[in-house]
């Protein structure tokens, strides 16, 4: 058994987060009303700090507490993904939470601990570990996604996800019970082991249910149902936080119990994915055409991306998980690009919430309109955009596994998807102009420009990504 400061060299980021949401939480108590601002600019400090230290030289994989956590490449890669996700969404709350007039010191902690589990559930190497992250994430989001109480809406938002939440939080654990019945063992490594040669009937059902839950949590038909609901009655920031990094967590243990745990029954877990694959694509792609409000819209958008990001899954191999992250990776920056751009408009007290608000955007504030245009194309997948060398990642590792109909129906599916990005487009440069908006924040504005460039640079300058999840995905392996 490897020494304790070795295991908790390992755990740093993790220790971090942990530590410091319970000063938070002390010091908003005992000083409540007077420390808000102080807890989110804490809070920012926190994940920052979590976020450096994913770069410290510790070489090579490492697991730790049992056999329950694992320190890998891969870890890394999606942990940096998810912290920047947390670490942005607070940014960009700040100023709507204080003119909503719910600025209150909990949501930081909120974010901070639901992150805290979202790392957990990235290192998992076993069953409970996979279970105890997943239960930290989701306690956490249920409170943030209500957190507008006043609000019918995010107050049904948040009892909504709660009660789905639950019951797919049931399922996966049903799920788990069968594997650890058939197997024998809760390691992943241990399950893989036991489950060569025949496998059983009953480790196919647990798997199915495994992945149930895990598809809720990554918004996958069909257990999409929560998304649009809860995308639209929750706070804006919410709904940015939602829509990042939560899934970077839920897509990195997908990645790691299928890959890990299950390499003997590729065969088996091959059909499940690229059910739910082409289910979200096509749910995604026409179920948004009708939207009018844009966080509703891009609930369903999310839906689809998820789905072509599982196209990468299919094939099973490296060159397919290191698509998925590079996917991943461009995903985020394009999702808090457009909730930068969607937060950096405002009438009034009143913020941005439907399309038609848009309505001649391109004549009243051209650089908005460049940005928010910018990443509608790159989320269409249109080149030279990084939207486009996302699917192309994904679209590659399947024809190179085999799965040629499968590409085609993505490169369909990412046609029909097109229509209503470019719809948005249209709407800005097009129609007669709307109201004004108001000035926006520097914070708000960093994060639309910084997101901008990293759509706009990915083809000239894509290593950095690319050897990273390279790197990433041969550590899985």
């Amino acid at each position: 058994m490897p020494p304790i400061s070795f295991a908790l060299a390992h755990t740093l980021p993790e220790l971090i987060l942990a530590v410091g949401a319970l000063v938070l939480l002390m010091l908003g108590a005992f000083r409540a009303g007077r420390t808000d601002w102080i807890i989110s600019e804490l809070a920012i400090g926190l994940l920052g700090v979590a976020l450096i230290t994913l770069f410290f030289p510790l070489q090579g994989v490492a697991i730790v507490w049992d056999g329950a956590f694992i320190d890998d490449a891969f870890a890394r890669f999606m942990k940096a993904l998810a912290l920047i996700g947390a670490l942005v969404s607070i940014l960009l709350s700040r100023e709507y939470m204080a003119r909503e007039k719910i600025d209150q010191f909990e949501f930081p902690v909120l974010i901070v601990l639901a992150t805290l589990g979202m790392l957990m559930l990235i290192s998992a190497q076993s069953l409970i570990a996979l279970y105890l992250g997943l239960e930290l994430m989701s306690l956490a989001l249920y409170v943030v996604a209500a957190f507008h109480r006043d609000n019918i809406r995010a107050s049904e938002a948040g009892l909504k996800y709660f009660v789905l939440g639950a019951l797919s939080s049931g399922m996966l654990l049903y799920g788990c019970s069968l594997i650890y019945g058939f197997a024998g063992t809760v390691s992943f490594t241990g399950i893989a082991e036991a489950l060569r040669g025949d496998v059983s009937i009953g480790v196919v059902f647990g798997l199915v249910f495994v992945l149930a839950g895990l598809a809720f949590k990554m918004s996958l038909a069909p257990f999409h149902m929560w998304t649009p609901d809860v995308y639209e009655g929750a706070p804006t920031p919410v709904t940015a936080f939602f829509a990042s990094a939560p899934k970077m967590a839920a897509v990195a243990i997908m990645l790691r119990i299928i890959i890990t745990a299950f390499p003997g029954i590729t065969t088996q877990w091959q059909q499940i994915i690229v059910f739910v694959s082409i289910l979200s694509m096509a749910i995604g792609s026409f179920a948004a055409i009708g939207q009018t409000n844009l966080k509703r819209l891009m609930a369903y958008s999310s839906i689809g991306h998820m789905g072509f990001a599982m196209v990468g899954l299919v094939a099973g191999t490296e060159l397919g998980v290191r698509g998925v992250l590079i996917y991943m990776a461009i995903y985020l920056a394009m999702t808090l690009g457009t909730f930068a751009a969607i937060l950096s408009m405002r009438v009034g007290d009143r913020y941005v919430e439907t399309i038609d608000d848009l309505k001649g955007l391109g004549r009243n504030n051209g650089w908005m309109a460049f940005f928010l245009a910018m990443m509608m194309f790159s989320l269409a997948g249109i080149p030279p955009l990084a939207g486009f060398f996302a699917k192309w990642y994904v679209f590659l590792a399947a024809i190179q596994g085999g799965f040629y109909w499968l590409s085609v129906i993505g490169v369909l599916m990412s046609v029909v998807s097109t229509f209503y990005y470019l719809r948005i487009v249209k709407v800005i440069y097009f129609d007669e102009p709307a109201a004004a908006f108001s000035p926006v924040n520097r914070e708000v504005t960093g994060v639309l420009v910084l997101s901008s460039l990293a759509i706009l640079l990915f083809w000239v300058y894509p290593s950095p990504i690319v050897n990273a999840a390279s790197a990433a995905a041969k550590s899985l392996f």
